[in-house]
């Protein structure tokens, strides 16, 4: 290879054998980069985990170049055979559902054994989901930490959410549209109601959304609509950006004992007013307030 010369290459005759990872649009298809079209099209082979998404893209753009599948269910095998090929001198591109390779996806595997096999890998940066939420959230940027997707299971969620209780850097994570209802409920009950939260719903797509606020607030806000769709990516302000520093556990008994005190209310008909105040169900508030005693 000449000097100055690389595998990303400026122009069409050095495009050389490695393992392209190419961001593709997580939603708009203006999002790629002509970099990412000119790979796609001079490589020898498309390795993609959903068919219908890149399809969209491929016919969008003319791009005619073989493709095989590699998805979550055949990528112990399937890796092997790309490595394979890709000793044998292919260029392959991996694309994944959408964003970037390697980012909550399968493609991990893939990379590891690439570089394993001393099999040069070139990135092709192009979108991302948690970042484009990341800088457009309003919450600050100089430290974040971006975990994935939440636990789905409950306990495990909320041992997690109980470890970032008092980080100092924006928290960053996805979360499926059918349970961020029951996540933020426990975001309210362990980082209380007042942390700073964002959510990012359908980015750059048509129905892109920003809910930005307290977690209460947004709790509430969700807890109105009947169904939540579309791609989720959920924002936690760091402990600091937080109105209070009260735990949430005396918060909930001492705001109880403030109703009842001023208002005249009996306890039922406070918890009922502390459940709406902070965007949780009356049993969550009772429980949360059995705990508190």
């Amino acid at each position: 290879m000449k000097a100055g010369a690389s595998a990303s290459g400026n122009s069409k005759d050095n495009l050389t054998p490695a393992l392209y990872l190419v961001a593709t649009p997580i939603g708009n298809l203006e999002d790629i980069t002509l970099r990412a079209l000119r790979v796609l099209k001079e490589a020898d082979l498309i390795a993609w985990e959903d068919t219908r998404q890149t399809q969209k893209l491929l016919n969008h753009y003319s791009v005619s170049t073989r493709t095989v599948s590699y998805h979550e269910h055949n990528e112990m095998t399937r890796a092997r055979e790309l490595v394979l090929e890709l000793e044998r001198g292919a260029r392959v591109a991996l694309v994944t559902d959408a964003g970037m390779p390697g980012i909550s996806d399968p493609g991990f595997r893939l990379i590891s054994l690439a570089i394993r096999h001393h099999v040069q890998v070139v990135p092709i940066p192009g979108p991302s989901a948690f970042l484009a939420a990341l800088v457009a959230s309003g919450l600050p940027t100089d430290s974040f930490r971006f975990s994935g997707f939440l636990p789905q299971k409950s306990g495990q969620r909320r041992q997690l959410l109980e470890s970032i209780k008092e980080s100092p850097r924006t928290q960053v994570f996805y979360e499926a549209p059918h349970r961020v209802k029951e996540a933020l409920e426990d975001i309210v009950e362990i980082l209380g109601g007042e942390r700073s939260l964002v959510i990012a719903r359908e980015v750059t797509k048509v129905h892109e959304e920003f809910l930005r606020g307290r977690a209460g607030e947004i709790l509430q806000i969700l807890n109105s609509r009947d169904e939540i769709k579309g791609e989720i990516t959920l924002l936690i302000g760091k402990a600091e950006e937080s109105a209070t520093k009260v735990e949430p556990r005396a918060t909930v008994r001492q705001r109880l004992e403030q109703i009842m005190a001023e208002e005249k209310l009996d306890e039922k008909a406070a918890l009922k007013r502390i459940a709406r105040e902070m965007g949780v169900s009356k049993s969550r508030a009772y429980r949360e307030l059995q705990r508190s005693k």
